[in-house]
């Protein structure tokens, strides 16, 4: 299935990782689109793991998204750093959490 017929959406800023000042994109859509099913299907499996290690409260939502942005930034986990954002960002939406903020130099 190439991108043109898939039927998922990829949000603004997740094309934003991937697009130049003129928002074209530089990277073939195919691999946007598979660059963002990964990222999206790594947020979707982090979100029990999230949820048990802030469970009762022992550790803090910004702590537990703290380690996993941790994890996700090293170099073998497969993503760049913007992904590693993203995928951090897109698990405290989909926890419901505050969305962390990231230093510039880091973006």
């Amino acid at each position: 299935m190439n991108e043109a017929d898939s039927q998922i959406h990829i949000p603004p800023a997740f094309l934003a990782l991937y697009s130049d000042r003129r928002q074209r994109l530089t990277l073939p859509p195919a691999q946007v689109h598979q660059r963002h099913e990964l990222c999206e299907d790594l947020a979707q499996m982090l979100v029990e793991t999230a949820r048990a290690q802030s469970h009762g409260g022992t550790v803090s939502e910004a702590a537990v998204l703290a380690r996993c942005h941790a994890g996700l930034a090293q170099g073998d986990s497969g993503l760049s750093a913007p992904e590693a954002q993203w995928v951090t960002q897109r698990l405290a939406e989909l926890l419901e959490w505050p969305i962390p903020e990231f230093p510039a130099e880091e973006a």
